[in-house]
């Protein structure tokens, strides 16, 4: 027993040492694109220096599509009552910053901050890895060796503008960054230095978290005054409604068809598009979409997440039309 023990650690060392090796000699391919990022070959070595093979990294990759659990569940588990509590007190506390990111960007404070508690739990959770060194150990990797080395060229120059230091930059295991949980190509192209003081700090300044994450909102097509959608009740049988984004009805037709708000009330008399989703099935929660629920889908591409997002704004905040 000991000796197969033996063995197998010897095996996984080896094959540490091996990977090791293997980055190493690919990381010298990574100066010529590096280089032009930066401007300077100097810039660039030390950059492709201080990157360092993660194999945890790859771990947390190859095991991230686990069972999945019901919407309810997912409810019940991101946004426990501490944390609507929790957003209403921060909603309160930063609603001078808050407001001014509505007044440039259009979007609702109760959002922003519900964004914000969702991607890191208002920053207490925004990932203790290198992106730098997580980003090329995932380029190496091959998987998805394009997306990542475009990402990393993106961290690369980032740090080279003087937003943070490549030793600051940490962020998950896949490369999210800061407060917003922003790629590196989603901070180049949406970050904002709302203080301008020279750097868009995601990391540490609420100014420009509030602004970058109100901004990429808002260049996504966030509709300014308008909510997300709302849950609904059904005063037909299930199987007589047509469920998705290619079901787009005006609410005036979901009304006459019997959808009703969740009190059974009528459903706001507004020019609006519409459609149904039902991401915990028949018996689960049935809401009816709007516009800006296909923007928080852009930001992430998942029902739980979207809805997520707008069931904390709307405990945080009484949603609009």
């Amino acid at each position: 027993m000991f000796i197969r023990v033996f063995f197998m650690l010897l095996a996984v060392y080896s094959g540490a040492i091996s990977a090791n090796t293997e980055f190493e000699n690919w990381k010298k391919n990574l100066l010529a694109p590096v280089t032009e990022v930066t401007g300077d070959a100097m810039s660039a070595e030390q950059f492709i220096n201080s990157l360092q093979y993660l194999p945890d990294v790859i771990e947390k990759d190859r095991r991230q599509i686990q069972g999945r659990i019901s919407h309810e569940e997912y409810l019940n588990k991101v946004i426990p009552e501490w944390k609507v509590k929790k957003a209403r007190e921060i909603f309160k506390k930063h609603s001078s910053m808050l407001k001014h990111a509505e007044e440039v960007t259009g979007v609702s404070p109760k959002f922003i901050v519900a964004l914000w508690g969702k991607e890191s739990n208002f920053g207490q959770y925004m990932g203790n890895y290198h992106v730098p060194s997580a980003l090329a150990t995932l380029a190496f990797d091959g998987r998805r060796g394009e997306f990542f080395t475009k990402e990393l060229l993106a961290a690369a120059k980032i740090i080279n503008e003087g937003h943070i230091s490549s030793d600051e930059m940490l962020g998950s295991w896949a490369g999210a960054m800061g407060h917003c949980q922003f790629m590196p190509s989603t901070f180049l192209r949406y970050a904002v230095d709302a203080n301008q003081d020279g750097k868009k700090d995601i990391w540490g300044d609420k100014s420009d978290i509030f602004m970058s994450m109100g901004n990429f909102l808002n260049e996504l097509g966030w509709q300014d005054g308008r909510t997300w959608g709302r849950q609904v009740k059904l005063t037909r049988p299930f199987n007589e409604y047509k469920m998705g984004k290619k079901n787009k009805l005006p609410l005036s037709q979901w009304q006459d068809m019997g959808v009703r708000r969740y009190d059974l009330s009528d459903l706001p008399n507004a020019n609006i598009k519409a459609y149904l989703i039902a991401p915990g099935g028949e018996n689960g929660r049935i809401y009816l979409v709007y516009k800006n629920f296909d923007v928080l889908m852009k930001w992430n591409r998942s029902q739980y997440f979207a809805t997520g997002v707008g069931y904390l704004a709307d405990r945080i905040g009484y949603p609009k039309i």
